[in-house]
């Protein structure tokens, strides 16, 4: 393969993403990436089905029913005598119901410009344009635990005391479906980085957001976030965190309906924690519950997962995913459960819980209860209208690849 050929090769997979056009000279610079695909049968007949709690995040290996990608292309457009870069960073999406990526949603979610290497920010950049920012969530089930993106402007990483400080603020739009004058203002605040254990440290984060005015029923909130990393322990990493959201700021970091009052509020504590015993045995363990509070109740859910993943060779491992959700209704009633299992053969290119690309072959198989049968939207998986009918569990085969780079 020519070093030209790998040289354009990134702005060729832009114009897939994007439907534009581009000169060869413009692919210089770094690209990466992320996609998943596969294709699947369940035991009911037709197509793969996924099995998850209604409205919630689900146990996702084995049991992703869509197809996805993301491609960033990120170059230097400039850089001053000083040393002072200007560096662009764009990313097309492509995003599928089903397995076929050429009826895939496609998309642009960043756009932006980082200035780097300012002397007067020590070390921090600052950046403007349409973004994903402080995106963090819990890999096993795909949920994220802070989500900031939007388009804005801000500084990150100046180093402040024991620890590192940015700042963005953000115009969130279009935060009610199908109305007018929907804007709010948003402001992130995160201080990280502070040590306060021996390879342990403490990230710290508060959103405040501004309804406008201009919309009566409109209201601003908050949220706050606690988040303890630590290193080296059982082989790997854990993250623990207690987050508190008021109106809006039940997104936690992002915008949620800006008709929610300060009534409705979101309490979550999570805990994920990456092990390795040996080289060739290594996995996660998540626990999660969130409590949502407003007019009609609360809702609580709660969440547990194990993935112990192991190395027959370098090339060959096994993964075993294990999943168990509940939810106790706002309303009252019966307590909606479902629990799911998957084993997955895996070709991959090393050892170790985080490696892609993976080819993975996989058997997934849920059981849920009457009460989340009856909670699921007509048709869906759980649902008595549903592949299953009545039955209350099923299984599913398929192969997937999840690739990032």
């Amino acid at each position: 393969m020519s070093n030209r050929f790998l040289r354009v090769l990134p702005a060729a997979m832009a114009l897939i993403v994007t439907g534009g056009s581009a000169r060869a000279s413009d692919a210089e610079g770094e690209f990466h990436g992320y996609f998943r695909t596969g294709v699947g049968h369940n035991s009911g007949g037709g197509e793969q089905a996924c099995f998850g709690l209604e409205g919630v995040a689900k146990h996702r290996l084995g049991n992703e029913c869509d197809s996805y990608g993301e491609f960033l292309y990120t170059k230097e457009v400039a850089k001053s005598a000083n040393g002072a870069s200007f560096v662009a960073n764009f990313m097309g999406n492509i995003s599928a119901d089903g397995y076929d990526f050429g009826t895939a949603h496609k998309y642009v979610s960043q756009a932006f410009i980082e200035a780097k290497n300012l002397d007067f920010l020590r070390g921090g950049t600052a950046w403007m344009g349409k973004r994903y920012y402080h995106r963090l969530d819990i890999h096993t089930i795909d949920y994220k635990w802070l989500q900031s993106d939007g388009v804005g402007a801000g500084i990150n990483g100046f180093p402040l005391g024991p620890g590192k400080f940015s700042y963005a603020l953000f115009r969130d739009d279009k935060l009610i479906a199908n109305a007018r004058q929907t804007s709010a203002t948003r402001q992130n605040f995160t201080y990280e980085g502070v040590k306060v254990n021996r390879n342990g440290t403490l990230q710290l984060d508060l959103t405040l957001i501004s309804e406008d005015t201009a919309n009566p029923g409109a209201h601003g909130g908050w949220s706050v976030s606690a988040v303890h990393l630590q290193d080296k322990v059982l082989g790997g990493d854990n993250k623990f965190g207690v987050q508190y959201g008021v109106g809006p700021g039940i997104m936690i970091g992002g915008a949620a309906d800006i008709t929610l009052g300060s009534d409705v509020t979101r309490t979550r504590v999570f805990d994920q924690l990456i092990w390795q015993a040996t080289p060739d045995l290594v996995g996660s363990l998540i626990g999660l519950v969130q409590r949502d509070k407003g007019s009609a109740g609360t809702r609580t859910w709660a969440t547990i997962g194990a993935r112990p993943v192991y190395s027959v060779t370098e090339n060959f491992k096994l993964q075993l995913d294990l999943g168990h959700d509940r939810i106790r209704p706002a309303a009252g009633g019966a307590t909606q459960q479902l629990t799911k299992i998957t084993f997955a053969p895996t070709l991959t290119v090393g050892r170790g819980f985080w490696t892609r690309p993976e080819l993975r072959a996989f058997v997934t198989y849920a059981k849920w209860n009457t009460a989340a049968q009856q909670a699921a939207t007509a048709g869906s998986t759980l649902s008595s209208t549903g592949v299953f009918g009545r039955n209350t569990n099923g299984t599913s085969v398929g192969l997937q690849l999840e690739a990032w780079f």
